[in-house]
C-alpha cells in the first residue's frame, strides 16, 4: 500500500526545503539535549548526586511518561498557535531547564523535578518542527527533510557525547548543562520566521485510527528499547571497564552513523511510492542484531554493536513520521502527536525496565532483553501495516 497522498498545494510552491529542515533539525536538537545530556553525563551525575542505574532509568522514564501526557494537547496547542511561537517556546523553555539544572540540581530529588518540569518543551519541539515540514517543504523533499529533521536525535546524543570528555571531565558537569542552556538561546534564530498556511481539508477525514494506534504500540516498544541507547550506552561501556572519556566517544560514533542513517531513510523515502512502515519493520529486526552484540563481552562487539544498534534499530522515527503526515496533510502535529504518545509511553516504560535489569541482572542481560523486544516490535509494525493495507482495500 502506498502511504503518500499527493502533496497540499502551500507545500508545492515553497521555493526551498533547505531553511524549514534546518531550523526543525536546530529546533528538536535543542529541545530534546536536556534529557540526552543527562544520560551521558550519567557517571558525573550518579557520583555527585548518589544514584545508581535504577535511578537514572527512572528519572529518564518520568521524563517520557509527562511528555507521553503532554502529547495530545500540546500537539492541539501547536495547530492552534502555529509553530512560530510554539518552536520559539520550546527552544527558550529548553535553555531556561538547562539553566536550572546547572545551577539548582543539588540532589537526586532536585535532578529529577527540574527535569520533569521541562519535559513538555521536547514535545512541542518535536511537533512545532513536525508542522513547519509538512507546511513549507515541497512533496518531492518531504521525506528527506523529515530524514533530516529526525537526525536532531543522535544529533543530541553527539553533542551530549562530546560534553563528557571536552566539559564534564575537564571543568564539571554543571558547565556541560550552563553551556547546554547557551546553545539552546542560540537556536531562537532558526525558529521559523513566519507560519506556513494550512492546507485546504480534506473531504475525508480517515485517519486509519485503528492501524495507527498498532503502529504506535510498535513505535513504543521500539522506542523504549532504543531511548536506553542515549541513556546507558557510556554508563554500560565504563561498566565493561572502558575509560569513560572513550565511551562518551562510542556514544558520539554511534549518533554520528544514526544522524547520517536517518537522512539516508529520507532520502530514499523521496523515491519511493509506499512502503515505507515495511522498512521502518525491517529496520528495527535488523537494529536487533545490534542491541545483541552490545551484550557481547569485547570492544570490536560493541562497536559494531553500536553502528548497528544506532544506525538501523534507532534510526526509523523521521521516515515513519514522514509516513503519518503524509496520511494527514491536513492536521500533521495533531496526526503524529498520535504516534508520539506510543513513542513517549515507551520512552517512559523502557528506561525503568532496563535500568532495573541492568542494576539486578547487569547490563548484559538488560541489552539482551532489549534485542528480544526490538524483535516483537517489528513484528507489530508489520501486523499495523496489515492493517493500513485491510483499511485501502475498504
Amino acid at each position: 500500500m502506498s502511504i503518500a497522498t499527493e502533496p497540499d498545494s502551500a507545500a508545492a510552491t515553497a521555493p526551498s526545503a533547505f531553511r524549514p529542515a534546518a531550523g526543525a533539525v536546530i529546533v528538536t536538537t535543542a529541545s530534546v539535549l536536556p534529557v540526552f545530556l543527562t544520560g551521558a553525563l550519567s557517571v558525573q551525575l550518579s557520583r555527585d548526586l548518589a544514584f545508581d542505574p535504577a535511578g537514572l532509568g527512572l528519572v529518564v522514564a518520568l521524563y517520557f511518561g509527562v511528555s507521553a501526557a503532554c502529547s495530545l494537547p500540546v500537539g492541539m496547542v501547536v495547530e492552534r498557535l502555529g509553530s512560530r511561537w510554539t518552536s520559539r517556546i520550546a527552544v527558550a523553555g529548553a535553555a531556561v531547564m538547562m539553566g536550572a539544572l546547572a545551577l539548582g540540581a543539588r540532589s537526586y530529588l532536585s535532578l529529577t523535578v527540574l527535569l520533569l518540569c521541562g519535559a513538555w518543551c521536547n514535545v512541542m519541539g518535536q511537533l512545532s518542527s513536525n508542522l513547519t515540514l509538512a507546511r513549507s517543504v515541497p512533496g518531492h523533499r518531504m521525506g528527506l527533510s523529515f530524514g533530516v529533521k529526525q537526525a536532531a536525535i543522535p544529533a543530541a546524543t553527539l553533542l551530549a557525547g562530546l560534553a563528557v570528555p571536552a566539559v564534564a571531565l575537564t571543568v564539571g558537569w554543571r558547565w556541560a548543562y550552563g553551556i547546554g542552556a547557551l546553545l539552546a538561546l542560540a537556536a531562537l534564530a532558526a525558529c521559523p520566521r513566519t507560519d506556513a498556511r494550512p492546507p485546504a481539508r480534506s473531504g475525508t477525514g480517515d485517519r486509519a485510527t485503528a492501524a495507527l494506534a498498532v503502529i504506535g504500540a510498535a513505535s513504543g516498544l521500539a522506542a523504549g528499547t532504543a531511548t536506553a541507547l542515549g541513556i546507558f550506552l557510556v554508563a554500560s561501556a565504563v561498566d565493561r571497564g572502558i575509560d569513560p572519556g572513550v565511551a562518551g566517544l562510542m556514544l558520539t560514533l554511534g549518533s554520528v552513523v544514526g544522524l547520517t542513517v536517518r537522512m539516508l531513510h529520507g532520502w530514499l523515502a523521496d523515491r519511493r511510492e509506499g512502503g515505507h512502515v515495511a522498512v521502518v519493520a525491517g529496520s528495527l529486526a535488523s537494529g536487533a542484531i545490534g542491541f545483541g552484540l552490545l551484550a557481547v563481552p569485547g570492544t570490536p562487539a560493541l562497536v559494531v554493536g553500536v553502528v548497528l544498534a544506532f544506525g538501523l534499530g534507532w534510526a526509523w522515527p523521521g521516515l515513519l513520521q514522514f509516513a503519518v503526515v503524509r496520511l494527514n496533510p491536513s492536521a500533521p502535529a495533531a496526526a503524529t502527536s498520535i504516534v508520539q504518545v506510543g513513542v513517549y509511553a515507551g520512552g517512559f516504560a523502557g528506561p525503568i525496565v532496563f535500568g532495573w535489569l541492568a542494576t539486578h541482572a547487569g547490563f548484559g542481560v538488560a541489552w539482551s532483553v532489549n534485542a528480544v523486544v526490538m524483535l516483537v516490535a517489528a513484528a507489530a509494525m508489520l501486523l499495523g501495516r496489515r492493517m493500513l493495507l485491510a483499511h485501502a482495500r475498504r
